[in-house]
Parts: structure tokens; sequence; C-alpha cells
């Protein structure tokens, strides 16, 4: 099986590439992003491409299975960059897939394709997919999950799989996702997780996470399963809410109401002082909580690290300043002292 992995280098690639070290089904992987990285596994070899303006039809040329990952967060300031990548980039994506002649697509969607929902029950692959209004991320997820629906119709044989996980979490993350969410002027020391002195207790702050290698392997049994098909919910126990970020981070609820926390990371973002626009607070306050029970039933998707030790991992990382030497994951990438975010203006550079 010839195995095309758009986005290979970011955090759900780079687990995917490690799943997929010992799996015998999958006989050669072309692994294709922007900046070159190096490849551990023999099978695969690197592909310099840009979803959103190279010819991708070399890359794909023989596939049997074309995995999405590719995706922007960054930068938070210019939705025009951002679209060309997430939404038009996925259609030539798609469109590259069906004319190479491929049997299967697996698409990167996310928990932020659905629209408001319940946090007192979990919710099923069928809830509405409507995205978040205020959140680009959100709506880019959901008008993808559209555009799949009619690629769906027009090609009924071709096998449509979309993962929608929670928060991914990894310490070889660490670095990309403080560069992504966090920026330069967070104290490294406040980062240890017995030195966070307190969590907001905020009414409906309850979300689902999941460690990144375990996404791997969800993506794997996507891959060489050909029964798999439409969306799968991916996300680990316990659900992180506050009560169970105090406890794990020995660290003291403080209540707040969520308009307050709104308008400080508002006022934080357009001081760009730090590069998550408020659009993500909402995203936490508003999709429901999942049922993975499907990706259990039918994938034999299991998480293997719990969400709260997903994100102590996380944590310890960004700490530590851990790696992984791709560019979307290398401490490089953003120059040292994080001088490149600084001199580029805090979440306003794609990465």
């Amino acid at each position: 099986m010839r195995v095309v992995i758009v986005g290979a280098t970011g955090n759900a690639g780079t687990s995917l590439l490690a799943a997929l070290r010992g799996e015998p089904a999958v006989t050669e992987i072309v692994a294709v992003a922007r900046r070159p990285a190096a490849l551990a596994d023999p099978r695969a070899r690197f592909v310099a491409a840009d979803v959103a303006t190279d010819d991708l039809a070399p890359a794909m040329r023989g596939a049997d299975v074309v995995v999405h990952l590719a995706w922007l967060i960054q930068p938070s300031r210019d939705e025009a960059v951002t679209r060309a990548v997430n939404v038009d980039g996925s259609r030539r994506v798609f469109d590259a897939a069906v004319r190479a002649g491929a049997r299967a697509l697996v698409y990167a969607s996310s928990v932020g394709a659905y629209g408001p929902g319940p946090k007192d029950r979990r919710v099923r692959e069928d809830w509405p997919v409507a995205g978040i209004p205020t959140l680009f991320y959100a709506r880019h997820k959901a008008e993808v999950e559209r555009m799949l629906d009619g690629l769906e119709r027009e090609h009924p044989a071709l096998r449509v799989v979309r993962l929608r996980p929670g928060l991914i979490f990894k310490r070889g993350a660490a670095t990309g996702i403080r560069r992504l969410f966090a920026g330069p002027l967070l104290p490294t020391p406040l980062l240890r997780p017995e030195r966070i002195p307190f969590v907001p207790d905020v009414a409906r702050l309850r979300f689902q996470a999941v460690h990144s290698l375990d996404v791997g392997d969800a993506y794997r049994r996507a891959i060489v399963d050909d029964g798999a098909r439409g969306a799968y919910n991916v996300a680990a126990e316990p659900v992180l809410d506050p009560a169970v970020l105090a406890a794990t981070l020995g660290a003291r609820r403080v209540p707040m109401r969520a308009r307050v926390v709104r308008a400080l990371v508002a006022a934080s973002w357009r001081a760009r002082l730090q590069p998550t626009p408020p659009g993500w607070l909402d995203l936490a306050l508003a999709v429901p909580l999942m049922d993975v029970q499907r990706a259990r039933d039918e994938l034999g998707w299991r998480p293997r690290t719990s969400a709260t030790d997903a994100l102590l991992e996380l944590l310890r990382g960004l700490h530590d300043g851990a790696e992984l030497p791709t560019p979307p994951l290398a401490r490089a990438t953003t120059a040292p002292a994080r001088a490149r975010e600084l001199r580029t203006g805090v979440g306003a550079t794609a990465t």
C-alpha cells in the first residue's frame, strides 16, 4: 500500500509516521510538507510542496491512500492566509487525490468542526457540523467537511474517513504548540505543573484531549481498515474540567466569569502579547463533549495515555523546551530567544 501524507511534519503527522513504522500493510510512504525534514523510516521519502500553490500531482501519483493533515493555525491575524491553505488547499489536495485514483482519503477534522453542544452528555458523530462562528479555525474545519460531503456524493467509490480529535498533546510538540498558542512572553518557569497556582473555574469549561501518538494510531487504523468510512470522534478520558485540572496540577480553583476571561484574552491578543484570539475560548466553552464509542467498536482504537497524563507530558515539555527535528516543531524555526516571533509580530506569521 502506498500512502501519501500531506502535512507529515507537524504534531499529528510525526505521530502518524511513528505509528506506521510497524505497519506491514504499508509498503511506501510519501511525506509531503512545505519544508524539508529528515525521515527515519526507510519506506518514506520526502516531497516538498505547498498545498496552496504547488502542483500536487507528482506526490499523489500511484497513491492508494491520501491522508490530509496540512493546516494553518497561524497567522491568527490574517484569515486570507489561513483560508488559502485550510480551505482552498484542502480542495486542491482532494482534487489531486481523486485525479490520482486514490482508493481512500483520510482527513484531519476536529472537535472544532462541531457546532455548539452539551457539556453534560456525550454526542456522537451525527452532531451538526457547523463550527463556531467567532473562530476561523472552526469555520474552516466545518467548511472543509461540507466540501467532503460533496466529494462523497460525486465519488461514491472513494472511501472517505474524517477523524475528529480533541486537543492533541505530546512532549515533542511542545515548542510548536507554544509558538502557536502561547507566544514568546509566557514565563517558562511557570510552566512546571507544580508551579501553576490556579485554574480558572469557568462555567462550561469542559474539554477533551488525547495524546498525539494515540491519534497517530487512530489514523493508522483508518488507513489500513478498508471498512472504515465516515467520521470518528477521538479523545481520551478523563474530561478536563476545572476540578480535574486543579487535582492534576495541585492548583486551586478560582471562579471566573467567561466574559471576564474572554475580555482578558481579547485584550492580550490585540496588544500582541500572545497569539491566541478569543475565538479559541469560545470554542472551548461551546463545543460538545464527544462520544468515542464508534472509534472503539469499528476501528478497535483504544488510547494508551490518559488525557491528564498527556497534558502533564505537554506541560513538562513546554517547561523544558522540548522539540522534534521538523520545521513546525523545532526551536530553530522560532530563532534564538524566540526573536522571530517578536520581530514579525506575535501571531502574525505562518509557521
